[in-house]
């Protein structure tokens, strides 16, 4: 059992990807968090206290809610054009012995026990070889093949290592 397919990573997906660590943790549901706060603060306070205040209050809440994904989009537009390896296709075969990545005559090979962890988001498919590196899978490049990866994936895998929804293939 094996599947193979051919990604380019665009901008949009490098973006999704960092969001998805800026905002998956706890420190992003923090930020949220205080996000929001200081917007409802600025709600409260306009009118009662000196308008300066309430103006910081509007400033922060830009600074957590907006200004951090506008940053992330700036960045994975840079990220994306200023490397060769992710402006062009990528090769990858998925199976029994690993993950297997190439493009041209450069080749990468990940075994399952080196695999940190596998996570299904709604648009992409991680395969994570540290805590914060990962090769992007966008779904729609593996549509047919998701279940076959999945498989896979469960076969030679712990459970904990494995976040993937066997109906998640959309």
């Amino acid at each position: 059992m094996s599947a193979e397919f051919e990604v380019t990573i665009t901008d949009k997906d490098m973006f999704r990807f960092n969001l998805y660590h800026a905002y998956h943790g706890f420190q992003g549901i923090i930020a949220t968090l205080v996000g929001v706060w200081v917007f409802i603060m600025a709600g409260l306070t306009f009118g009662k206290v000196n308008l300066m205040y309430t103006i910081i209050y509007i400033l922060l809440g830009i600074l957590f809610l907006i200004y951090v994904p506008g940053n992330l989009y700036l960045r994975s537009k840079k990220q994306i054009s200023s490397s060769d390896v992710l402006k062009n296709a990528l090769h990858y075969k998925i199976d029994d012995d690993g993950v297997h990545v190439s493009q041209g005559e450069q080749t990468a090979d990940l075994q399952w026990n080196q695999i940190y962890k596998m996570v299904s988001t709604k648009n992409q498919l991680l395969i994570y070889s540290s805590r914060l590196n990962a090769y992007i899978i966008p779904k729609e490049a593996i549509r047919e093949e998701y279940q076959t990866i999945l498989g896979l994936a469960i076969n030679h895998l712990e459970g904990y290592r494995l976040k993937m929804n066997p109906f998640n293939a959309e």
